[in-house]
């Protein structure tokens, strides 16, 4: 399981969330239960109800009777009742858990998904974890199998830079464990997928750069295996070509998201005998690295180069000077990928939908532009 760092909300690590309650019908022999570490076996012999439908009512399933509901509740709640989430799982065959892999938290973007996808859960009564695969496919395949031996109902994954191969995550699918992708996604299996109109947003900016007379645009881009990287390259090249400005292969560097490898690639363009006078890159951490390069070159932002990034990190707003990007619906990924899950789980296996729910960006201008 990835690590945590000490600012990352606390909210987050590990989660088990316990805010069931409980009945009705009590005597005096009934209390003496507290004596012991109450189960389900014995609310459900205290009320002749089966161990299933008070499963049903300590997981928050709706198929329950307000009667019967209040009922349960109640007895629990008099009894300290604590969830056993090992018996739970065992009558219901659910462990009311959804897992959360993502390749890394060194921006905020992934911490702020997760944060929207884990109130959805909680309010649907799942308790959530959370793992990080630090940009590496070893990782990230030990991650699922993690999630595996922890019987998750589900999973939403974005995966690493490095994932090529995909059959760690296709086990999933053969099990009979939905699985939803978001930003990252596997094209190669049909499921439920929450992406943004990378094509668009890159297309946007690029054009915008254009129209403010910026014609030596260099693109720091993603690497090749990522579809995302693939898409914003699309549009950028989209742009120059409607604004019939021939694309250079010189000015377009394709590169692993190593941020310690955009000093050289941002020297590099400098130092070319017609540089550049914009960049657009492939994400916020990638532009806030070049601005750095580029003021220590003495140059001045945007006067002599322009920069525009992509996902509206939390820096981006917060450097001098100020990034203009490409802003995602962060809190929408997260809260739509989480019900795309909730709701496959409620389906049966042979009923599964393998939507894709594209949403919109937006072109945030600051001063680095």
């Amino acid at each position: 399981m990835g690590t945590f760092p000490k600012s990352f909300p606390q909210s987050i690590n590990m989660l088990y969330i316990g805010n069931n309650q409980f009945c009705n019908c009590i005597t005096p022999d009934i209390l003496t239960m507290k004596k012991h570490q109450v189960t389900i076996i014995d609310i459900a012999k205290a009320l002749n109800l089966s161990k299933s439908t008070v499963s049903r009512v300590l997981t928050g399933h709706a198929n329950v009777s307000l009667k019967t509901r209040e009922a349960v509740l109640e007895l629990a709640k008099k009894l300290d009742y604590q969830k056993n989430m090992l018996a739970i799982s065992l009558i219901s065959k659910k462990t009311n858990t959804i897992g959360i892999i993502v390749p890394e938290f060194s921006s905020s973007y992934f911490p702020q998904v997760i944060i929207a996808a884990q109130e959805v859960a909680t309010q649907a009564g799942y308790n959530t974890v959370v793992s990080q695969s630090n940009e590496t496919y070893e990782t990230e395949v030990a991650n699922t199998k993690v999630m595996l031996a922890n019987q998750v109902d589900g999973i939403i994954v974005s995966i690493t830079r490095e994932t090529k191969n995909y059959d760690h995550l296709k086990i999933f699918e053969r099990k009979g464990i939905p699985i939803v992708f978001f930003n990252r996604v596997c094209d190669e299996m049909k499921v439920p997928k929450v992406i943004v109109d990378d094509f668009e947003g890159a297309y946007n900016a690029v054009d915008y750069l254009i129209k403010n007379g910026r014609k030596r645009i260099a693109h720091l881009a993603g690497p090749v295996s990522l579809r995302i990287s693939e898409r914003r390259l699309d549009g950028y090249k989209s742009a120059l070509k409607k604004n019939n400005i021939e694309i250079d292969e010189e000015l377009i560097i394709s590169y692993d998201l190593g941020l310690s490898k955009v000093k050289i690639y941002v020297n590099h363009l400098l130092n070319l005998e017609n540089p550049p006078d914009a960049i657009f890159a492939v994400n916020d951490p990638t532009a806030i690295e070049a601005i750095q390069v580029i003021k220590k070159r003495g140059l001045k932002i945007p006067e002599d180069i322009a920069i525009i990034g992509f996902s509206n990190d939390y820096a981006s707003a917060l450097m001098a000077p100020s990034l203009t990007t490409v802003a995602q619906p962060i809190a929408e990924i997260g809260m739509t990928a989480a019900q795309l899950l909730i709701d496959q789980i409620n389906r049966d296996v042979s009923d599964w939908k393998a939507v894709t729910k594209v949403l919109k960006t937006e072109l945030i201008i600051r001063e680095s532009t």
